[in-house]
């Protein structure tokens, strides 16, 4: 790995003009990052990874191998993309009729969201903050925020905690048994935190 500017860069990959690193990013082996992408600090980017043109992606964030970000993907802070998930950027590609970038419909994960391995994002839709989305799951419409979703297509299954840990919501307000954070159901399908009065 090759330091350069605080962040550092394995010398199988590629990393195009005009692309902002923050420090102390690592870029692993056979990754390609293409112009005007901006990348935030402290992110780890695996082995085989694309960063298409103009990709912004925050601090923080875990890309595992073989994942590719295309143009109109939006990754906030501490997100985490599995293992050979998959983003889309077009509704209905066509080989013999390319689209052009202002055609792409945007993509945004929220802060602290899981994608969890070989899951699917078609594209247009917004994955709420801390949702996490199961291994193979397909997404096919916006998540809400500390929603679980899995299957084909991926369906709301329960709730999770900012910190992982799964929540029942059999009441309408519950207390995180790992980490003490309080949620409430506003909704069937609206979670959100309590917040604490400050003194």
């Amino acid at each position: 790995m090759a330091v350069d500017k605080g962040y550092s860069v394995h010398e199988s990959s590629y990393i195009d003009d005009d692309v902002e690193i923050g420090k102390d990013t690592k870029i692993w082996h056979f990754t390609h990052v293409m112009n005007g992408a901006t990348i935030g600090e402290r992110c780890t980017l695996g082995q085989n990874v694309l960063i298409g043109p103009h990709v912004k992606i925050g601090n923080k964030v875990k890309i595992q191998n073989n994942v590719s970000v295309y143009e109109g993907v939006t990754l906030e802070d501490d997100v985490f993309c599995g293992p050979s998930m998959v983003f889309t950027n077009v509704d209905t590609p066509r080989s013999a009729y390319p689209r052009e970038s202002s055609e792409y419909l945007e993509t945004r994960v929220k802060r602290g969201a899981t994608i969890g391995a070989n899951a699917t994002i078609i594209c247009g839709h917004t994955i709420g903050a801390h949702a996490f989305i199961g291994a193979g799951a397909v997404v096919t419409s916006d998540v809400p925020a500390y929603a679980v979703m899995y299957g084909v297509p991926a369906k709301l299954q329960g709730w999770i905690c900012r910190c992982g840990e799964l929540l029942s919501m059999s009441d309408k307000r519950e207390r995180c048994a790992k980490c003490g954070a309080e949620y409430t159901r506003v909704s069937p399908n609206e979670v959100t935190p309590v917040e604490k009065e400050k003194n």
